[in-house]
């Protein structure tokens, strides 16, 4: 089971203006597929408050995946992805990028999302789209695969190469 920590970015949310509904998604999506939620915070639009808050999940709490929902657009409040380069070891930009990808058979409003997915130490965080539906469909297509690139990083998996067996099937 993997420990994973979810914050929300928005600042009617955290004003209780807005119901946090994009969170509740995740935390619906990871508990169904057997993560066990240790964090699930709301917070403004603060790239120095995401920034501590994602440095305590990875450092302290340990967690193995940390999703941010929200912040990840071209308004000026929109400081997700910078905040989260911010406190990267490594970039794993492949992640957003297929999230991104996947989102343009969708809309083609998916290429104006700038959401980053790094690792800070053993700490996978990914920052997916602001709306409950792009939420949704974004978890759900990266899901599985997570679970083999987290079983990478804890140490808990082996290599990603497939042997020509692997292959031939």
């Amino acid at each position: 089971m993997y420990r994973a920590g979810i914050v929300t970015l928005s600042d009617k949310g955290a004003a209780g203006e807005r119901k946090d509904v994009s969170g509740a998604v995740i935390r619906e999506i990871l508990e169904e597929a057997g993560y066990e939620v240790v964090s699930y915070r709301l917070l403004a639009d603060e790239g120095e408050d995401l920034k501590e808050e994602l440095m305590r999940l990875s450092d302290e709490v340990e967690c193995d995946l940390v999703l941010t929902t929200g912040g990840t657009g071209f308004s000026p409040r929109d400081v997700t992805p910078e905040a989260t380069l911010a406190v990267a070891d490594r970039n794993a930009p492949g992640i957003a990028e297929a999230i991104r990808a996947y989102s343009m058979t969708v809309t083609k409003r998916a290429m104006l999302s700038r959401g980053a997915s790094v690792i800070r130490g053993s700490t996978l965080i990914i920052n997916l789209p602001g709306s409950p539906k792009a939420v949704r469909e974004s978890l759900e297509y990266i899901l599985d695969t997570l679970s083999h690139g987290l079983e990478i990083l804890s140490g808990r998996g082996g290599e990603c190469a497939r042997t020509s067996d692997t292959l031939q099937k």
